[in-house]
């Protein structure tokens, strides 16, 4: 029945229809029938009263039935209409079903915009999520963006600038130190929206009246690192910067609060334990002074203040690493003021929310740039991913776009690479003519905070994990490391799609001025020196911030973990970090842009690295005709190693599996100081025995005389050493010797003799091992035990029988024993 096959897919309905049907046939059955029999009779009396009774109960059931199927097809159109209006509702078109120009519903699901949340002026932002020993006080911090209007110029040394002496607690007064802080030996465990429960303590100190005039700190803030600070004048602080959380190593970066100043007050502030043995303080950055009343009353922002600024190494010495101490004067504007101290401009996780958030809402930029989750930090921060391109006219257009990968804030205290990233979204997102050929040619792949856990806590180099993140994008521990292997991951997936042309990571450099790139040298000979030419154009279109002599394309094998060597390999060419420093530029004022072809590039840049040549082999006092084999030198071989941050520092297992792997090691430890000195190994008691053996033999020869004889007996005799000089091994024959020099280095290395006897028994003479046949080593047997007291006659050859020593193997050639020494063979 086509009806009812329409219909097929629920019982209970079927059945309903087909009992209706059947009503319904009978009902025409008796129609028909009463038709029939009227036309023959006179009237309805005609009729016997049985099929009058079965009429009427016919006509009962028909309208019973009739009464259900109205109302169960009304039920359906109800849900029909239900189902259409919520199709109608704007937030269901735009996230699952696609529609075509009709309106009508089209099979294709539409992509999901992102995996966890999306940023909506509907609610709030998602709050930062800090580890749960961290205290946060409730406070926004907010600054103004503001850029000087002239540029700010270096302090200038004079060479008679004042080197405090740390006193510190002794001396001073602590006026303000963070208690519950995690540090070396603890592990991340949970995170929680404003850090630690219970009630924030005051840490500052409570001013005794209008006329204290002592500062209050305060760092309990998004991106604050300040530790401790004390009191030791007036006017004069020393201060502590919190380590990285849970290492005990990083303090570069610090950012902090102070209140109640005074304005014709000369104040000095000394950090007093700086890792860092060179610093660009040395050559004149100055820090970062940021006045609550200026920005609220002449809106002025950030801006580079400080005098009589010093970069020294700290005189206490606690038999731990060295630390260094930064110290600058300063006079604040204005009395009872706000202010901040910052190592760089500021950029917090919450800022990057409210970018981005801005773009999602702007109707204009959304259409070409779509917001998504790439993961979860270790904390359960966010991770955002921009997709960036312009809608493609058909779908070969779009697959054979190449794609652009950019990341920023791996080092959390590198806020520099958040501002370069900031930089390229607003010109990125714009509607320049540039920006606009760009969205149609590439896809951008862009990762603006990839550490946002080490962003919240203010710390410099690592996440939670305790490790520098930038050191392990090869790792397999996606639950310690999430960001960089979700990273790899997505990366991995876009080079199945299509090529990547360009991979760049945002950094920032504390001992280096101006802009410069971290590439890798490409040993292909097809695309040699192609990876150089992207800086090249940088250095020519930006020439007073991008320094080309400064870049470096050495691949170290200490940065084997990085991210620009980990995507190189993975087949990305123009793999590279970029470096902008926390200084400034010294290259001078230039206003041009050069357009110059691929092929223009690469011939500079060959005459670039014919100088560099010249110039290395005139520093080694070498003057070489290398005109024809000069592109077949190793370019690694000309350039320095990168002067990045020693990468051992915050390498290995997350801090909570390294715990185990200690704890692990002292259990072993303990357990072999329990074991008993009889229990020693076949090697510690060969040459226990050996020694005691050939002290033995000296106490037979009780003067000088005998003593003589007896080496000169040694030496003499054919099947001992030839002589005491060049003697390495007894030159003693051997069914199948197969000996080399390795096997004896090996075994000389594994074998302790008594000083005494070294020049007489195994003087070491590499020459002297290469001249002799393969042969034999020294060593005591384990299992056979001599007669010490027979010796060889002079010029005698001791004829031990072979299979007292048999051979344990076919390749293994048989022991022999003489008296006092036992040799053996080794294959």
């Amino acid at each position: 029945d086509p009806l009812t096959s329409q219909l097929d897919g629920n019982t209970s309905t079927n059945q309903h229809t087909q009992h209706g049907l059947t009503v319904l046939l009978r009902l025409v059955i008796i129609q028909f029938f009463t038709f029939h029999t009227k036309s023959r009779t006179s009237g309805p009396t005609s009729l016997s009263s049985a099929v009058h009774r079965q009429i009427e109960a016919i006509n009962r059931d028909f309208h019973s039935c009739l009464q259900g199927w109205m109302q169960w097809c009304g039920l359906i159109a109800g849900i029909t209409g239900m189902y259409s209006r919520m199709l109608s509702l704007p937030h269901l078109r735009s996230r699952q079903l696609l529609y075509d120009e009709l309106d009508e519903v089209n099979p294709r699901l539409r992509e999901p915009q992102e995996l966890f949340s999306i940023l909506s002026t509907k609610r709030a932002l998602p709050a930062p999520r800090w580890p749960i020993e961290c205290e946060v006080i409730k406070e926004n911090i907010h600054h103004i963006e503001w850029a000087p209007p002239q540029p700010e110029y270096f302090y200038q040394p004079k060479g008679n600038e004042k080197v405090p002496e740390i006193v510190g607690e002794k001396k001073g007064t602590v006026v303000y130190q963070l208690d519950s802080v995690p540090t070396e030996g603890s592990y991340f465990t949970s995170s929680r929206v404003g850090g630690k429960q219970g009630i924030i303590k005051e840490l500052a100190v409570t001013l005794q009246g209008p006329e204290d005039n002592t500062l209050l700190f305060e760092s309990r803030f998004e991106s604050g690192n300040l530790q401790k600070a004390v009191r030791v004048d007036t006017y004069e602080y020393e201060l502590t910067l919190r380590t990285d959380l849970y290492t005990n190593k990083h303090t570069q970066w610090f950012y902090f609060r102070v209140q109640n100043t005074r304005k014709d007050a000369t104040y000095r502030f000394t950090i007093v334990n700086l890792l860092k043995p060179k610093s660009l303080y040395t050559v004149g950055m100055k820090p970062l002074l940021y006045s609550q009343m200026d920005a609220n009353m002449r809106n002025i922002g950030w801006r580079r203040e400080g005098n009589e600024i010093k970069y020294y190494k700290n005189n206490t010495d606690d038999g731990q690493q060295p630390f260094y101490c930064l110290t600058w004067t300063i006079q604040f504007p204005y009395d009872q003021d706000t202010c901040f101290f910052a190592h760089f401009y500021p950029y917090t996780y919450t800022d990057l929310q409210c970018y981005l958030l801005s773009v999602a809402n702007n109707p204009i930029q959304s259409q070409f740039c779509k917001l998504q989750t790439l993961c979860r930090s270790l904390a359960g921060n966010t991770v955002y991913l921009l997709t960036i391109t312009n809608p493609s006219q058909t779908p070969q257009v779009a697959a054979a776009k190449k794609a652009v990968v950019l990341s920023a804030r791996v080092h959390p205290g590198e806020s520099n690479g958040s501002w370069v990233m900031k930089g390229f979204l607003d010109f990125i997102l714009s509607n320049s003519p540039d920006a606009q050929l760009l969205r149609d040619i590439f896809v951008f792949k862009v990762l603006p905070m990839l550490n946002p856990d080490g962003v919240i806590v203010g710390n410099y180099r690592c996440s939670l994990a305790g490790r520098d993140l930038n050191r392990h994008y090869k790792t397999i521990l996606k639950e310690s490391f999430p960001c960089i292997w979700y990273t790899r991951n997505m990366i991995k997936r876009l080079l199945e799609e299509r090529e990547v042309l360009l991979y760049c990571d945002f950094h920032g450099h504390s001992r280096k001025n101006n802009i410069f790139l971290y590439g890798c040298n490409n040993n292909n000979r097809k695309y040699w020196l192609h990876e150089r030419v992207f800086p090249l154009m940088l250095s020519k279109n930006a020439p007073d911030k991008f320094s080309f002599h400064s870049c470096n394309f050495k691949v170290q094998k200490c940065k084997e973990g990085t991210g620009r060597v980990v995507m190189w390999r993975m087949g990305i060419l123009n793999s590279y970090t970029m470096e902008s420093t926390f200084g400034g530029s010294t290259l001078g004022t230039f206003s041009f842009v050069c357009h110059r072809p691929f092929t223009q590039c690469l011939a500079e840049l060959k005459e670039l690295l014919r100088q560099e040549i010249h110039k290395k082999f005139h520093e080694l006092g070498q003057d070489v005709d290398i005109e024809e084999s000069w592109s077949d030198i190793s370019l690694s071989d000309i350039e320095s190693s990168t002067s990045g941050s020693d990468s051992s520092l915050s390498d290995g297992l997350p801090v909570h599996l390294a715990n185990i792997a200690d704890e692990l090691t002292q259990k072993k430890k303990m357990f072999k100081k329990k074991k008993k000195k009889s229990l020693q190994t076949r090697k510690q008691r060969n040459e226990q025995y050996q020694k005691k053996n050939l002290m033995w033999k000296l106490k037979l020869t009780e003067d000088t005389s005998e003593r003589a004889g007896f080496a000169s007996t040694l030496q003499n005799h054919p099947a001992f050493f030839k002589n005491s000089e060049n003697s390495s091994f007894l030159p003693m024959r051997s069914e199948n010797p197969r000996l080399n020099e390795t096997n004896l280095s090996r075994r000389d290395k594994d074998t302790s003799l008594d000083p005494s006897m070294a020049t007489l028994i195994l003087p070491r003479n590499k020459g002297s091992m290469q001249n002799k046949k393969p042969g034999f080593t020294v060593s005591c047997s384990p299992k056979r035990t001599i007669n010490s007291s027979q010796e060889p006659a002079p010029g005698m050859k001791p004829n031990w029988p072979q299979s007292r020593y048999p051979a344990t193997k076919r390749d293994c050639a048989a022991m022999v024993a003489y008296p006092s020494l036992h040799i053996y063979t080794y294959p």
